[in-house]
């Protein structure tokens, strides 16, 4: 495959749907569209895309049952445990972005431990958004500036989109070129709304659980048939 792009976002939704369709809680989905998470990073990784952000948990998902919630987390953990060593050995880094640290202590145990594992890795950076929402990371980079205008650090000639851009989670890693929706559904859902200004989006009608990499690699190939202009013609 030529022309991969250098940067993938996947909203992985579906996961609750896939599971009322076979009669199973919704953990189940989870859970099977953890196991789906691991063959679609490593797919990714080796057809050599730089940059994988993955919305696994949004500030909006809080609002869900308080046992879905713990589930969720308890997966989390289950999945860094079982897949860390595997990462590090294919020298994958592992990022966050969103305010992981107001997760629970054990979940942020593990993150903490899977970012000091692969920090030295040189791969594929795997970006997981947990407790992420673009319009919060907004806010977020919006405070920032105004604090360092406040500081005398920063003047108004100083604040552009670059700006901006540094200032966001996702600081230092290049704009999304394909972003990716399972489920169906056709929104972003607060997910790398400044970044995604020109991605290219790709909306998939397979359930997470079953998006396999093949059909990461269809979403790519249709992406590589499209022309992007930015604007211009």
């Amino acid at each position: 495959m030529e022309r991969i792009p250098r940067h993938v976002g996947i909203v992985m939704d579906g996961n609750g749907r896939w599971a009322a369709k076979r009669g199973l809680p919704r953990l189940a989905g989870h859970n099977a569209g953890m196991k789906a998470l691991k063959e679609i990073v490593k797919r990714a990784s080796v057809l050599g895309v730089e940059h994988l952000t993955v919305y696994a948990f949004s500030t909006e998902n809080w609002k869900r049952g308080k046992e879905e919630v713990s589930g969720i987390f308890k997966l989390l953990i289950l999945y860094i445990d079982r897949e860390l060593d595997e990462l590090h050995r294919n020298n994958v880094k592992v990022n966050i972005l969103g305010e992981y640290r107001e997760l629970p202590d054990n979940a942020l145990a593990s993150l903490e431990k899977s970012l000091a594992t692969t920090a030295g890795n040189t791969g594929m950076q795997f970006n997981i958004a947990l407790n992420y929402g673009s319009r919060a990371e907004i806010v977020r980079a919006v405070r920032a500036i105004a604090g360092e205008l406040a500081g005398g650090a920063l003047d108004m000639d100083g604040i552009c989109e670059q700006a901006v851009s540094e200032r966001l989670y996702t600081g230092g890693i290049p704009d999304p070129e394909l972003i990716i929706r399972t489920s169906g559904e056709k929104r972003l859902s607060n997910f790398l709304l400044w970044q995604g200004a020109y991605s290219e989006l790709v909306f998939s009608d397979v359930y997470w659980p079953d998006f396999t990499p093949d059909e990461l690699e269809k979403s790519i190939e249709e992406y590589q048939g499209r022309a992007r202009r930015f604007g211009g013609r």
